[in-house]
C-alpha cells in the first residue's frame, strides 16, 4: 500500500498470481493494510454495485463521527475512482486524486473518514464492491456535485456522465460549506486518533 497525496488515502497494489487456470491476490489482509494505514478497518457492511458505461456515482460522504471510510475495489470491467479532499482546514481542501480500478491490476483504494469517493463507470457491467467502517445511515449521509466546476474533476470526456437524480440535485462543494455540511480535517484526525489508541 502507498499513500496518495491526500492525507487518508491509499492505493494497495496487490501481487496477482497467474497460471493456466486463472488468477488469483489477496483482496485485503488486515495485518498488512493496519501496518500501512496505522489503524484496521471495522468491518459493518459490504457494498456491491454493477454499472453501465458512462454511469457516475457520488460524491459521496458521510457526517463526522462515526463517518464511513471505504475499501474499494472493482472485480469487473473498469472504473475511474476519485477521491476527494472535503475536509475543512485540511492542507489540501478541494483537491482530489483519480485511480483506475478494474480487473486486471487489482489496485484497491482506501480513504478514510471524512473524504468524499465518486466513480465513473468506464465499460458496461463494471463491478465495485467495498468495505465499509459503518453501515449505511440516510440522516448522516450527504453528497456533492461530481462535476461541480470548481473541483475541475478530470472525467473522460468520451462519456456523456449518467447521474442519479440525487447525485444530480447535489451542491457544490462551495455550497455545502456555506451550509455547515462539511467533515472538519481537525474533527477527522481526532476521531481517527481515537481509532488508533483504542485498537
Amino acid at each position: 500500500m502507498r499513500p496518495l497525496g491526500i492525507e487518508g488515502a491509499w492505493v494497495d497494489t496487490p501481487k496477482v498470481f497467474a497460471d493456466s487456470r486463472g488468477r488469483f491476490h489477496e483482496w485485503f489482509k488486515n495485518d498488512t493494510f493496519q501496518a500501512a494505514v496505522g489503524q484496521g478497518l471495522g468491518l459493518r457492511q459490504a457494498n456491491c454495485s454493477r454499472s453501465v458505461r458512462g454511469t457516475l456515482r457520488g460524491i459521496h460522504y458521510a457526517s463526522v463521527p462515526p463517518g464511513q471510510a471505504k475499501y474499494v475495489t472493482c472485480v469487473s470491467g473498469a472504473v475511474l475512482d476519485v477521491v476527494v479532499d472535503i475536509r475543512t482546514g485540511s492542507p489540501t481542501f478541494g483537491t482530489w486524486e483519480a485511480v483506475r480500478l478494474d480487473d486486471a491490476t487489482h489496485h484497491s483504494v482506501y480513504l478514510s473518514e471524512g473524504l468524499g469517493h465518486a466513480f465513473m463507470a468506464l465499460e458496461d457491467n463494471s463491478t465495485v464492491v467495498y468495505l465499509c467502517s459503518e453501515g449505511y445511515a440516510p440522516q448522516r449521509e450527504y453528497g456533492i456535485d461530481p462535476l461541480d466546476p470548481a473541483l475541475a474533476i478530470d472525467w473522460p470526456t468520451d462519456l456523456a456522465p449518467h447521474l442519479s437524480d440525487k447525485d444530480a440535485a447535489a451542491p457544490t462543494l462551495e455550497e455545502a460549506g456555506r451550509q455547515g455540511l462539511l467533515p472538519s480535517f481537525e474533527d477527522c484526525a481526532r476521531f481517527r486518533t481515537g481509532l488508533v489508541s483504542s485498537g
